[in-house]
């Protein structure tokens, strides 16, 4: 967690888009059917829209604060900007919104396709004077939304975020760990797969495109063992949070969680299947029976997902490959 040497908001601040707009420049303007954008998956998909040839879109975002405690707080000049960015390109745009009524600011943000790769992430920043000193962050968007130029469908599937961070100078509860290579997380909207920086070779590996066999072996193998951990956690955490209240009543629980159930469980209970499935995995997790049993089953199956088999296969092709040459 980052610490601030000043007041920040406590309250939620909320972001939702409104609508998506296509343009070319000259041409035509067309709004998107809601198809393309999901609320309650915070997702717009653009590959599949209705026009090719477009230029730009138009994205229609609305903000809500905590009224009473912006009216209550000690800054001065708030401020709301729409911020989308995209670490594949290093793009960034921003926009102002305006204030309307209820602690709800309104406002457009025009995204460029030339200016993307893949996916952007859009979010709200709130930043006011505070002591004097103006343009400090007093808070942000909860949830981000993911704007994909590949998605075909507005969802976030099994998406995930890896961030790059030295773990011995990073956040607080990351210190812990600085003798790790990686550290999935699991906790929020997305998993995380957190890169230690600190530790010798792991980032410098993933990130070569060298085409040298030895260097692209341990590239795949690296990868490799990075995905079958980061599925055995997600699929451990999807199970974990089924009803979550303890009234009972297992649902599908949405979002990438929901995905990664549907994904894994025809591998972990191969001879049961839909809404069955979740509750018999349930069942066997809370009441602790045939859940050790089940562990070779989940394994196999986020191997399966990180393609262990064909990976490897590739990898040790290519170090046969190499120390012959040599």
């Amino acid at each position: 967690m980052k610490i601030y040497p000043y007041r920040r908001l406590t309250g939620s601040v909320e972001l939702d888009v409104t609508a998506v707009r296509q343009e070319r420049e000259g041409v035509y303007q067309h709004d998107l059917e809601t198809w393309a954008f999901n609320a309650q998956e915070r997702v717009v998909a653009l590959h599949q829209v209705e026009r090719a040839d477009w230029e730009s879109v138009r994205l229609s975002i609305q903000a809500k604060l905590p009224e009473a405690e912006i009216a209550a707080g000690p800054w001065k000049d708030v401020t709301v900007v729409a911020v989308l960015t995209e670490k594949a390109t290093n793009a960034r745009t921003t926009a102002e919104l305006r204030l309307k009524t209820g602690g709800v600011w309104t406002g457009h943000l025009r995204m460029w396709k030339s200016m993307h790769l893949h996916r952007a992430e859009l979010t709200v920043v709130v930043v006011g004077t505070i002591d004097d000193v103006p343009g400090r962050m007093i808070g942000r968007a909860d949830v981000p939304w993911i704007v994909d130029l590949t998605a075909r469908m507005p969802v976030r599937q099994t998406e995930m975020q890896i961030e790059e961070v030295d773990f011995s100078e990073g956040p607080e509860w990351l210190k812990q760990f600085k003798d790790a290579p990686w550290i999935v997380e699991t906790s929020g909207d997305l998993p995380v797969v957190h890169v230690n920086t600190s530790f010798e070779g792991v980032s410098e590996v993933l990130n070569s495109t060298s085409r040298d066999p030895m260097t692209k072996a341990m590239r795949e193998m690296l990868a490799t063992q990075i995905a079958t951990e980061v599925w055995t956690s997600v699929f451990q955490a999807a199970v974990s949070g089924l009803d979550p209240e303890g009234h009972g009543e297992v649902e599908w629980p949405g979002g990438w969680k929901d995905a990664v159930l549907k994904s894994m469980l025809a591998d972990v209970l191969p001879d049961v299947s839909g809404d069955d499935a979740l509750r018999e995995i349930h069942a066997r997790r809370i009441e602790s029976a045939g859940w050790s049993e089940l562990q070779p089953r989940i394994n196999y199956a986020a191997g399966r997902r990180a393609k262990v088999a064909k990976n490897l296969g590739t990898a040790f092709r290519a170090l046969d490959t190499a120390r012959r040459e040599s």
